[in-house]
């Protein structure tokens, strides 16, 4: 199998980048996962997870579960693990994790039970459950590579790269063994030169990897096949709404407005993408289509800049009502999708400089508020309390710490700030669906960002390789049921 870029880590408390957390969950299963077609939370190492009273809950752990040298996992495993993630060692998203949902304490019953006792109701507790557990050391043996309980085990057989990770079957693995006894995971960083691999037969299967400007090209290879389904990835357009411009939110209306989303996912997706209302897929338990809508319309564009005091100054002429600077990463295709929203806002006179910087560069100037447009992705959908990090004020980063949260387009409603809130605390699932109707009003009426649309995940495999199922979330957990036929 081929990624475009390298995991750094495959313990999960230590996971920051996506590929962290995909091939550090073939190793490490949770007790509760999220890779269904809704996005629902679904039992894995967990037999059940029963809510007691809105601040307590029960997990009791299926008794077949066992890590990969055949011992149980239990209650205990479970505590070392939620203990090692509260006491600093976790970082990234994990570090998030059990901050500030009001875990008071943990209650081992037995074996197979914890009780979890929680100090107000916190609604994304059981999707919080989904990070992989650790088995717990013997007192003062603390693990470099604790065992795990996922499909795949880690072959130490084999010299450990940084650009590639060979793994076993785990014969002990909760849902069955895997069929595919060895899998390869190789970091392959040109996207020609990965292309080039598959066509060549020395790899197998790749995700979301290749530009969808060259999927109809892969689709011509009679050696392979082209999948794809539809998916959580959500990608937008962020505006700076503390900026001089676009803090006046019939500027970024405008925009919306000007924008031909449609003409882009046919013409640079190839039509394998739904064009997004909101952060939430239209699949997702949560989501809301009663909201304001912003079809390609220039003249409403042109009127609304005009409204707020950009008359364009020259009418066909060349001037610009003003100039923005858009900021993008490297990657080719991100950049072609920015010179097209460039092109477009043109039309409206708008004139847009396009910024393409290196990923890691490009997330510290929006990380720093150093952007007034700029275009991004979230890789994977599931807590609707995801809207918390990214639009409540308290996640507006902070020159003292840029890290705060991914409140990154500086956006402040106290309205929304109680939604958020109230939502997070609701343990109705009806009431919470109700809040985030809300929430999903307010965000495409104000337009803090765009919502542009959910690029379908799209597979490139050989047609010898069968059971890769696609889920929503792009994770790797069917790699556990795949097969390859031997020519």
């Amino acid at each position: 199998m081929f990624i475009e870029s390298p995991a750094q880590t495959l313990d999960p408390r230590f996971a920051v980048g996506a590929y962290d957390f995909k091939l550090s969950r073939l190793v490490y299963a949770p007790l509760v996962s999220v890779d269904t077609p809704t996005v629902e939370p679904k039992m894995e190492l967990a037999e059940s997870v029963a809510a007691i009273s809105p601040t307590e809950y029960l997990v009791t752990l299926r008794p077949e579960a066992r890590f990969s040298d055949g011992r149980r996992v239990t209650a205990a495993d479970v505590v070392y693990t939620i203990d090692s993630i509260r006491s600093g060692h976790a970082v990234g998203r994990l570090s998030m994790r059990f901050r500030d949902d009001g875990l008071e304490r943990m209650e081992i019953v037995d074996d197979r039970r914890v009780r979890f006792i929680l100090s107000h109701p916190h609604a994304p507790f059981i999707t919080d459950l989904d990070f992989g557990i650790l088995s717990r050391p013997a007192p003062g043996h603390e693990q470099d590579r604790p065992l795990g309980a996922g499909a795949f085990v880690l072959d130490d057989s084999v010299p450990v790269r940084s650009d590639r990770w060979h793994f076993r079957a785990n014969p002990h693995y909760l849902f069955g063994r895997p069929p595919t006894h060895r899998l390869t995971v190789r970091v392959v960083r040109d996207d020609n030169s990965r292309l080039l691999a598959l066509v060549g037969g020395s790899g197998d299967l790749t995700q979301n990897t290749v530009s969808p400007l060259l999927l109809e090209a892969v689709a011509r290879q009679p050696q392979l096949r082209v999948e794809s389904q539809r998916s959580s990835v959500y990608t937008y357009l962020g505006f700076h709404c503390q900026d001089s411009i676009l803090r006046d939110v019939r500027v970024r209306q405008a925009i919306a407005l000007a924008i031909d989303r449609e003409r882009i996912v046919a013409t640079q997706l190839g039509g394998r993408a739904e064009l997004a209302t909101g952060m939430l897929p239209t699949f997702h338990w949560a989501y809301s289509g009663e909201v304001e809508h912003w079809p390609h319309d220039l003249a409403r564009a042109r009127a609304l800049l005009d409204a707020t005091g950009y008359p364009d100054p020259d009418g066909e002429g060349p001037r610009p009502r003003f100039s923005l600077v858009y900021k993008t990463s490297s990657n080719r295709f991100r950049v072609a999708v920015a010179q097209v929203i460039a092109a477009q806002l043109a039309e409206i006179g708008i004139e847009v400089e396009i910024r393409s910087l290196e990923f890691a560069t490009f997330l510290a100037d929006i990380k720093a508020g150093n952007y007034q447009i700029f275009t991004m992705q979230v890789p994977e959908v599931a807590e609707p309390d995801l809207y918390s990090p990214f639009f409540h004020s308290r996640f507006i980063p902070t020159r003292e710490n840029p890290d705060q949260g991914n409140n990154r387009v500086r956006y402040h409603n106290p309205e929304l700030d109680d939604l958020l809130d109230r939502a997070r605390r609701e343990i109705i699932w009806g009431r919470r669906r109700e809040d985030y109707r809300r929430v999903q009003q307010i965000l495409a009426q104000d337009l803090p960002v765009l919502s542009l649309w959910h690029e379908h995940n799209v597979v490139v495999m050989n047609r010898s390789v069968s059971g890769f199922e696609i889920l929503p979330t792009a994770q790797f957990s069917s790699l556990a049921r795949v097969e390859k036929k031997s020519r």
